[in-house]
This record gives C-alpha cells, sequence and structure tokens, in this order.
C-alpha cells in the first residue's frame, strides 16, 4: 500500500486559545498513529486569530476519519478542514 499525503488546517475557538498546546496535543496524537514527516506551522487568518497547519503523511491500509475524529476532540480545537489529500509514491 502507498501513502497519502494530507495537509489539514486546526481552527482554534477563539484568538485567546493556546496554540502551543493544542499543537502539543496534535504531536502526541500524531506520534501515536506513527504519521509520517509530520510538519506543523501556525498561519494567521485574521484578526489575530491564528490556524495551525498540518501536513503529513498517512498509510491508505489506515482509516484517517477516525483520526481526524480524534483530533477534533482536543480541548479548544473549533474545527479541522482537510485542505489537501493526494496519493504519494515513493
Amino acid at each position: 500500500m502507498g501513502i497519502t499525503a494530507i495537509k489539514i488546517k486546526i481552527m482554534p475557538e477563539s484568538i485567546e486559545t493556546d496554540l502551543v498546546k493544542i499543537e502539543k496535543e496534535v504531536r502526541n496524537k500524531i506520534e501515536k498513529n506513527n504519521v509520517k514527516n509530520p510538519q506543523i506551522e501556525v498561519q494567521p487568518i485574521a484578526f489575530g486569530l491564528k490556524a495551525l497547519i498540518v501536513l503529513f503523511g498517512w498509510p491508505e491500509e489506515k482509516e484517517f476519519e477516525e483520526f481526524e475524529k480524534d483530533l477534533k476532540k482536543i480541548p479548544g480545537v473549533s474545527s479541522i478542514d482537510v485542505l489537501d489529500m493526494r496519493r504519494t509514491f515513493g
């Protein structure tokens, strides 16, 4: 099976939400799921609101929806949007 490159945007509940805590939780969940090559960056949205942009490799044989639901349970997370999902080769 191959690897799927996935890019998601994690939106906090408000500008007061601690993105550092959310990022730590995201990294913990990534490590538990053996995600390949995770990259996390903070992206300004508007009026002081910032989002986490997470890019990683996901094994095709694993169910991604369960991982997405698990990320949505992180305290302070308002929403998660899949920005890009594509099959990679290598």
